[in-house]
């Protein structure tokens, strides 16, 4: 460091502090960055990398951004999840011995962004941070821009995943000692962002931030959060609310994997929110609403006591459709109330925001008494409408201030005597001037003399060189020549502009001055703002609740003890409104003790699945306090929902499509409890159809026997059909097709018993396979249902076959027990070994069919 010039190694010794940031170094109206800053930055940014002297033998790379656009700059590098450290001059460079003082006064986060574009403003930006105590995680959450604090405990790593992944944090503060495998499951799963954090001791400011927690291990968790907020924001967080405790068995449980395949929040193939159930809810009109709607949807009640007073607010609405239509228009003018407290406390409030914090507190008032009128106790009567903020608001900005607050024109007139006093000189002097340039006009004959002004000469008097005889000598001082006039001053006109100068220079302090005195104030009253922000919007998610429901023909569902589930006339909400004038096929669906598993067979493309989602977004509507889109529905509150529906490789943790399905399986058999929902759909199709159907047969059993949890269960294998005469709570249903002309025809209509038939060549019929390959299979299909099956209807054979299977395939443990292999014909032996060699992963499907005809013969 000693061969660099001073200011390379002052940059030098604020980097080695900020090693994971970018720094952004401040020289004069430039942010620089030097050495892999600057070269990884110029490929981030697209911008020119360039080289400067630093005192060593070989150039500094560096770039840099103007310090008026360096926004921009940050922005795009904090939506690649990288951090930026804003380092300033903190003092006078003409008061400056040696180098500029320079230190980094910000530390912009993904988690941390406080305004831009980065922001969504119907989505909260948490950060989180974790702390391991042996048995159990402390899981932290906070949003700065909502100033919302949130604190639970978390028994495997599996959770914490599921709810990093579930509130969409983008930052994670963790100790060094974190485990570098839980580090990659996060980034893998999650996309996150990490930071280093050791501090657990809670500062003695915010010891009122937890003063509602009283266990130790969830404090020091959320100290770990503070300590780092405080240590890189460097600035007020006086807007932090009380941290909340919430605990994971207090609302439904739904897994990531669930939440991807029922398509809560965004879809799966464009992980956009078109088409997801939040899309089609979303009839919010704040702001706040919006986020607190995607709150209620990744947390569905699970106590009936608070379900009902939802739907309670929802059927009020209903029965009120100009009150709430009114209610609608209102909220229309309601700004994002959290956020702006948030901006308030954390100092960078303008006064066009205050404005909007203004007008939002100018419609509480209605809003209060629109509900007072619907005779309201839960709402009306705690709505606060701040009337003494909204006068002091009123009081003190004009109604269209400027962007900037250090520009003047922000406080009104007969707010503060001093500001009058200066407006009035100035007001007055630059009457005085203008009654002057009509005076000089008449006292010279000139009619185009003018008085001007710059700010490097002040007021000037100028008369055009064509004029120049007309005025006397020595009338004036002369000031400056231009090309074609002349310019000049008076002693007069300029004790004028040292009066006006002045009264403006100081009118634009005092109003800055002003400006930080009422967003103080406002500093002060931010806890009501925030309990106002909070009534808000859960009004707003409500009447949202109520809008979606009338205009989509929902009914209020009801809730029963005996865990009964009955639909009717069911709909998948979203496909519903996808499909929009097209009839939609609704369905009845019946659950209950005796038939608490449903096994639905039937063709591809006929609803399966559809039917079963339509299931548990039914419950999940019903269990957020929405009503539901069926013609009536009875339901149990459900502790958890878990499925098992697509099939898709996991190419980030180098999963199969079979091992990912066994894992989320596995996880729904191992937590699923009689409270809970499972939707399995083709369960052991990634695997040989023995081994499959052996696997969907036992995964069936276990659940009936051990979990009896309600149970969708879609399959192909009819042969599993069967197992309603062996378990009592299964019954069959299927998915209505009929051939007509040779054709299929779905029906997409649910009925008692099982499938028929497959109809599987129909589907690739209708997927345009080549006709050749179409007759041919159906020739083979003629030719195969002729043969003896290899596995009867009775269910003791399918259990025969599927043994003598397993016997006969490699184990994948040494010390696995061996079976004695039961003898097979030669002939037989002679088309395993045949079909042994066959590599089926570089055949045609028509010569795939084609080998197993000749097989098939073979054998005959």
């Amino acid at each position: 460091m000693a061969t660099y010039t001073p200011m390379i190694q002052q940059y030098l010794k604020i980097k080695a502090e900020y090693q994971d940031a970018f720094l952004f170094f401040r020289l004069g109206d430039f942010y620089e960055m030097f050495f892999t800053d600057a070269v990884n930055a110029s490929q981030e940014l697209e911008i020119t990398l360039t080289s400067r002297e630093g005192g060593s033998e070989e150039r500094i790379p560096m770039c840099g951004v103007p310090h008026h656009s360096a926004p921009t700059y940050i922005e795009q590098l904090i939506t690649k999840g990288h951090k930026v450290a804003i380092c300033e001059q903190v003092e006078d460079p003409k008061q400056a011995k040696g180098v500029v003082r320079r230190e980094v006064v910000q530390l912009i986060t993904p988690g941390t962004v406080m305004e831009g574009k980065g922001l969504t403003e119907k989505e909260n930006n948490y950060i989180a941070s974790i702390t391991y105590f042996g048995a159990n995680f402390g899981l932290a959450l906070s949003d700065l821009t909502t100033g919302e604090n949130l604190v639970t405990s978390v028994s495997g790593f599996d959770e914490v995943i599921n709810e990093i992944y579930s509130v969409g944090a983008k930052e994670v503060v963790v100790e060094d000692s974190f485990l570098e495998e839980w580090k990659k499951k996060l980034i893998d799963r999650c996309n996150v962002t990490f930071s280093i954090e050791n501090s657990t001791t809670l500062p003695q400011e915010f010891l009122k931030t937890t003063d509602e927690l009283s266990e130790e291990k969830l404090i020091s968790t959320f100290a770990r959060l503070i300590n780092y907020l405080q240590r890189t924001q460097k600035r007020s967080l006086n807007h932090l609310q009380r941290v909340q405790v919430y605990y994971l068995n207090e609302s439904m449980k739904i897994d990531l994997y669930s939440k991807r395949n029922l398509e809560l929040t965004e879809t799966i193939r464009s992980k956009g929110k078109k088409g997801s159930l939040l899309w089609l809810l979303d009839e919010t009109k704040t702001a706040m609403g919006g986020r607190l709607l995607k709150q209620w949807i990744d947390r569905p009640l699970v106590h009936q006591e608070k379900i009902d007073d939802r739907l309670n607010m929802v059927e009020l609405f209903l029965q009120h459709f100009f009150e709430r239509e009114d209610l609608r228009e209102l909220l229309k003018e309601v700004y994002d109330l959290e956020r702006l407290a948030g901006r308030v406390a954390f100092g960078n409030v303008n006064a066009r925001d205050l404005i909007q914090l203004k007008k939002s507190l100018q419609q509480i008032p209605l809003i209060k008494e629109l509900l007072q009128s619907l005779e309201d106790t839960s709402f009306g009567v705690n709505l606060d409408p701040c009337e003494d903020i909204l006068g002091t608001l009123d009081t003190a900005l004009f109604a269209n201030p400027p962007l900037s607050i250090k520009e003047g024109n922000l406080i009104k007139d007969g707010y503060h005597p001093q500001l009058d006093n200066y407006r009035d000189a100035s007001r007055n002097g630059k009457t005085w001037i203008a009654q002057l340039e009509q005076q000089e006009r008449q006292r010279t004959g000139i009619k185009s003399l003018k008085i001007g002004y710059n700010r490097i000469f002040g007021y000037y008097i100028e008369v055009t060189r064509a004029n120049l005889h007309l005025l006397q000598e020595g009338l004036y001082e002369r000031k400056q020549t231009l090309s074609n006039a002349e310019r000049f001053i008076t002693p007069e006109l300029k004790e004028k502009e040292t009066l006006i100068l002045e009264a403006e220079e100081k009118i634009v302090e005092l109003e800055y001055q002003l400006f930080v005195e009422l967003r103080d104030t406002i500093k002060s009253d931010i806890p009501r703002l925030q309990a106002l922000a909070k009534l808000i919007s859960e009004l707003d998610v409500l009447q949202c609740f109520a809008t979606v429901s009338e205009k989509r023909h929902y009914s209020r569902p009801t809730f029963t003890q005996t865990g009964e589930l009955f639909l009717k006339n069911g709909r998948h909400p979203v496909v519903e409104k996808v499909l929009d004038s097209q009839e939609y096929v609704p369905n009845d669906c019946y659950m209950a003790t005796e038939r608490n598993m449903l096994l639905i067979t039937g063709p591809n493309m006929s609803g399966k699945s559809t039917y079963m989602r339509q299931v548990a977004l039914i419950s999940i509507l019903a269990q957020i306090g929405c009503y539901v889109p069926a013609s009536e529905a009875t339901l149990p509150i459900f502790d958890q929902i878990f499925t098992r529906i697509g099939a898709a490789d996991d190419l980030i943790s180098g999963q199969s499509t079979f091992m990912v399905e066994m894992l989320e399986a596995k996880n729904a058999i191992v937590n699923a409890t009689n409270q809970s929902l499972i939707l399995f759909d083709e369960i052991g199709r990634g695997t040989s159809t023995y081994d499959g159907m052996a696997l969907a047969q036992a995964i069936i059993e276990y659940i009936h026997e051990h979990i009896g949890a309600k149970t969708l269960f879609s399959t192909h294998y009819h042969e599993l059909t069967v197992l309603e005469k062996q378990l009592s709570a299964l019954k069959n249903i299927h998915v209505r097709a009929i051939e007509e002309n040779g054709k299929v025809v779905f029906l997409h209509k649910i009925e008692e018993g099982p499938a028929d038939k497959s109809y599987g060549i129909h589907v690739a019929e209708l997927a345009e396979l080549p006709l050749q390959l179409i007759l041919r299979a159906k020739e083979i299909l003629t030719d195969l249902e002729k043969e003896d099956k290899l596995v009867n209807t009775n269910s003791s054979e399918i259990n025969d076959v599927s043994e003598h299977y397993s016997d006969s395939q490699l184990s994948l443990f040494h010390d696995a027990p061996k079976r004695e292999k039961q003898s097979i014909p030669k002939k037989e032996q002679n088309v395993l070994d045949l079909l042994k060699k066959i590599n089926l992963l570089e055949m045609t499907p028509l010569d795939a069919m084609n080998e197993l005809y000749h097989l098939q013969k073979k054998l005959k």
